[in-house]
């Protein structure tokens, strides 16, 4: 089995990543060096093809100075617009 792909009994891990990269306007590879991976594995993760070990998860919730569940949920994460407006579009 290749290293970007999760066997059939995983759920699918989701997350932020490239969310929190825009935000903070960093590349693939500046993220990889800076938590220690191919700027390919962070692709890889942004697209769902790899889960993180819990250990890289880690590592990548620090650098972003959030917690873990901030980045990476067992289920969608509802769209930040939900997240950061009521249903009215005022700011929550």
């Amino acid at each position: 089995m290749s290293p970007a792909s999760n066997t059939a009994n995983d759920e699918p891990i989701h997350n932020r990543l490239a969310v929190l990269r825009a935000e903070r306007d960093l590349s693939r590879r500046d993220l990889a060096e800076a938590i220690g991976v191919h700027y390919q594995t962070v692709g890889y993760l942004e697209r769902g093809e790899y889960s993180p070990s819990l250990a890289l998860a880690f590592r990548i919730a620090r650098f972003f100075e959030l917690p873990i569940e901030a980045v990476f949920a067992d289920r969608p994460f509802e769209r930040m617009s939900a997240v950061v407006y009521d249903q009215r579009g005022e700011r929550a």
